[in-house]
């Protein structure tokens, strides 16, 4: 069996969230690295952008390792299923954390959007 939370994954770079590891699976997320050809940001906005890709990373990988557990779980390989539950509900906060920051980085647009008008 699969985890319901899918290609998303762990998050870190955050003061205070050092159990929750990697957010990955987001396609589309521009300026982090050199692998477009692109130049990588500069300055503050550098430092934002590789905390962000690495927490990216670190939910993929929180997310990859439930998933492995689970198919572990699943064939009755998995010597201890406790392993998988705190897998999954690393990943499940991690899934959490990330939407959290997405929304509040939306609302955040939004505001912004609405003080140009």
């Amino acid at each position: 069996m699969t985890s319901p939370i899918g290609g998303i994954q762990g998050i870190g770079g955050f003061s205070g969230v050092e159990g929750i590891s990697g957010l990955g699976g987001f396609s589309g997320v521009s300026g982090i690295s050199d692998d477009t050809g692109t130049a990588a940001p500069t300055g503050p906005n550098a430092d934002f952008a590789g905390m962000l890709a690495k927490g990216l990373e670190g939910v993929q990988a929180s997310q990859s390792k439930a998933s492995e557990l689970s198919v572990q779980v699943a064939n009755g390989t998995l010597a201890d299923p406790a392993q998988y539950t705190m897998a999954s509900t690393e990943a499940a906060l991690g899934l959490q954390l990330t939407m959290a920051i997405r929304n509040k980085a939306v609302e955040a647009f939004q505001e912004i959007m609405r003080m140009q008008a």
